[in-house]
């Protein structure tokens, strides 16, 4: 499958799609404000740890390879963080049923409770933020977010073969 040619500049829509989107995710990424979602979560993780129990729990259970490929992370990190929340409770190591030597990772209760309370946590403060919005337009713009989501991951599955073939430590 060949990926259409770019065109010789972007729209002005465009620009200012990547600058919102850089600024979302500037803000959503800072260091205080994971601390203040975590406090009022009521859950001492750390950002590497909420992402993995969220990949494990929109998906799970998983192989570690498969978790470290989802978070675009090296399996060491997954392996480490894996550990951590394993002696914390919040997952557990389970046999692979397609391959008997592997393992997956899947939630504990604790671990569904703990990726519930930060959700919840991450909506409320989402909720004050956009409250003065119309429902109408907050449907939309749900509806766009997720169009947007899916286009990138269509695209995002479209490049991983010529990924695959680059030599490892290069871009």
């Amino acid at each position: 499958m060949s990926t259409p040619p770019l065109p010789d500049a972007p729209s002005p829509e465009v620009i200012e799609i990547e600058r919102a989107l850089t600024r979302i995710t500037y803000l959503s990424t800072r260091a205080r404000q994971h601390d203040r979602l975590m406090a009022l979560a009521g859950v001492p993780l750390d950002r590497a740890a909420v992402a993995l129990l969220r990949q494990v729990a929109d998906s799970e259970p998983l192989r570690p390879g498969e978790l470290a490929a989802r978070l675009g992370v090296e399996a060491s990190h997954v392996t480490r963080t894996v550990q951590q929340l394993q002696k914390s409770g919040y997952v557990t190591r389970v046999p692979d049923p397609d391959d008997r030597r592997a393992q997956r990772i899947e939630l504990t209760d604790a671990g569904r409770q703990a990726i519930a309370k930060v959700r919840e946590a991450g909506v409320r403060g989402m909720q004050m933020a956009l409250s003065d919005w119309p429902a109408e337009e907050l449907r939309q713009l749900a509806t766009l977010f997720h169009r947007m989501v899916d286009d990138f991951l269509a695209h995002a599955v479209d490049e991983e073969p010529e990924a695959r073939s680059a030599p490892v430590g290069r871009a």
